[in-house]
Parts: structure tokens; sequence; C-alpha cells
């Protein structure tokens, strides 16, 4: 299994990196008053890192939301006194 995610690893790297060798015009990017003039494959990988990184938090607070509600309330035993 780890040698078929490798090769599904290695074939998404070449693919971008073609896509990159071919799309190298220049493209701008505004946000407010701020604008970046960059190559476009550096853009759309810039987007994709931000894209992984917001799904990698929300997923982390939904499974610690998950874990919070599913978890068992530790239960003490109570003796009664004689």
């Amino acid at each position: 299994m780890r040698f078929l995610c490798f090769l599904f690893l290695l074939a998404f790297a070449g693919v971008a990196g073609y896509f990159a060798y071919q799309n190298q015009h220049e493209v701008t990017v505004t946000f407010y008053t701020w604008s970046y003039t960059g190559n476009i494959a550096l853009v759309i990988g810039a987007s994709y890192l931000l894209g992984m990184l917001s799904g990698w938090s929300i997923m982390g607070m939904v499974r610690r939301s998950i874990s919070r509600v599913t978890e068992r309330p530790i239960v003490q035993e109570y003796v009664v006194p004689r």
C-alpha cells in the first residue's frame, strides 16, 4: 500500500511540475490594497498550501469536538459506610 501511495505522490508531483513548466506567464493577484505579480504556478501552489492548512485546522477542531462528545465520563464507585 505504501508503494502505491508513493507512486500516486510521484505522479502528482510530475503533473504539478509539468503544469508549472507549461504555465510560466505572470498573473496579478489583488487583495484590498495589496497586489502581487508572480508566476501562475506559484500562485496556485500557495493557494493549495493555504487550503491544506485551513482544512487541516478545521479537521482538527472537528476531531476534538467529536472526541469530547463521545468520551465516556469517569464514574467513581460510591461506597456505603457501615
